[in-house]
């Protein structure tokens, strides 16, 4: 099975949209839901099997705004040294 990430990204009018990864493949929508279509059509049925976790970024009791920006530091330095390799 393989791990697809659904990201909101903004283009430079501050627009937002969806990107969808899953491994060299990437696909946008203006919805999570469009991304992800977008990026099935591109896997080989085999490849994609479904098993949707959706996380919040909303702060709540559990996970502060304190937290989120720590884990959006340490999520962008991830990227960083991802695409590094």
């Amino acid at each position: 099975m393989k791990t697809v990430a659904i990201l909101p990204i903004s283009d430079a009018k501050g627009e937002k949209s969806y990107r969808a990864i899953a491994e060299d493949k990437h696909s946008v929508g203006k919805t999570a839901g469009q991304a992800l279509d977008a990026l099935n059509a591109q896997l080989d049925e085999i490849e994609f099997s479904a098993l949707l976790i959706i996380q919040s970024f909303r702060l709540d009791s559990f996970f502060n705004a304190e937290q989120q920006e720590r884990l959006s530091e340490l999520m962008n330095l991830w990227r960083l040294a991802r695409d590094q390799q």
